[in-house]
């Protein structure tokens, strides 16, 4: 008898894949475990794993007889070691088109916050006077660029929207290629969109570029300049960043991702007024969770009845 096994979730509630599974006719359980020996100690006799936060690694393979399959609820799988996976034949997917629409928005609700100089001039109303003069200057969206890193799904996904509201795109990715949805980006080079842009919105993975963002790219871009990142924590340098916004090197950061989370409250990033954050929401809408959910359960219960999976991360 196939079994599946929810590792973690934070959730309200399980209903969903519940009632995929049960249609299916295989058992599912849901444990809370947060370390490798509560994974290899509660999910002994799962062919399928559903991850939250738990980490499968290496170790946990190891000890886990019965595994063939592990799919993630989310887009990123860096807390699973896919090589480990590869190697011991076990299928790891994930959900990469659940919140498409949820995180190009979030983007560009950070970009025209500081754009429009929203968050600032609420502050300065409610705390001071009724007087635009602080928000001073300005600009227009068509005289601003927009410089999108990585043209995957959310990439291209904000780069529509923001280009409707009348900005001019540049867009780098080695992968790109123009279709009739897309072209007006104009592809670039990252050099050039670090020099060019007046917005800056990261939609890469972690995993390759690590502290991609750094002292010496901050120094090389404009000083208005508004670095935006809903993508991964760790792309961008915090310690650098934080020189960077205090000394003027950059106009501001929109982050929805940090290297740890939740992030330290008294993280001396949260003194800045040109630093934007949110607690890692921009995925979330009630939809998007639901779709979410149903999603994972789906592949898994796919992998489990012999179907072809949709979204495979290792190819086996």
């Amino acid at each position: 008898m196939m079994k599946a096994i929810i590792t973690d979730c934070d959730h309200e509630n399980i209903d969903i894949e519940i009632n995929i599974f049960q249609k299916a006719g295989i058992p599912l359980e849901l444990k809370q475990c947060r370390t490798e020996d509560d994974v290899i100690r509660e999910c002994q006799s799962a062919q399928a794993l559903i991850v939250q936060y738990a980490h499968i690694t290496k170790k946990v393979m190891e000890n886990l007889p019965e595994l063939k399959m592990i799919v993630r609820y989310g887009v990123g799988v860096d807390t699973i070691d896919i090589k480990e996976a590869t190697k011991r034949n076990i299928q790891v997917c994930n959900v990469p088109d659940y919140g498409m629409n949820e995180v190009a928005d979030h983007a560009i609700a950070l970009m025209m916050a500081f754009t429009r100089k929203i968050v600032l001039m609420n502050d300065f109303t409610k705390k001071s006077k009724w007087d635009y003069v602080r928000s001073i200057p300005v600009h227009r969206a068509s005289n601003q660029t927009v410089g999108v890193i990585g043209l995957g799904r959310i990439g291209r996904n904000f780069a529509i929207k923001a280009h409707a509201l009348g900005y001019n795109i540049i867009g780098f990715d080695p992968y790109y290629k123009e279709n009739d949805e897309t072209r007006f980006i104009k592809a670039v080079s990252l050099d050039e969109i670090i020099t060019e842009a007046d917005i800056i919105s990261l939609h890469i993975p972690a995993e390759g570029n690590k502290n991609l963002f750094n002292k010496d790219v901050f120094t090389k871009m404009k000083k208005t300049a508004v670095l935006l990142n809903v993508a991964r924590g760790g792309i961008i340098n915090e310690d650098d960043l934080y020189e960077a916004l205090k000394d003027g090197e950059i106009g501001g950061a929109g982050i929805d991702c940090v290297v740890t989370e939740p992030m330290n409250p008294g993280s001396r990033l949260f003194e800045l007024e040109n630093y934007i954050a949110t607690p890692h929401m921009a995925w979330y809408s009630e939809e998007a969770a639901q779709e979410l959910k149903r999603k994972a359960a789906e592949e898994a219960v796919r992998f489990l009845t012999n179907k072809k999976v949709h979204y495979p991360i290792n190819n086996l």
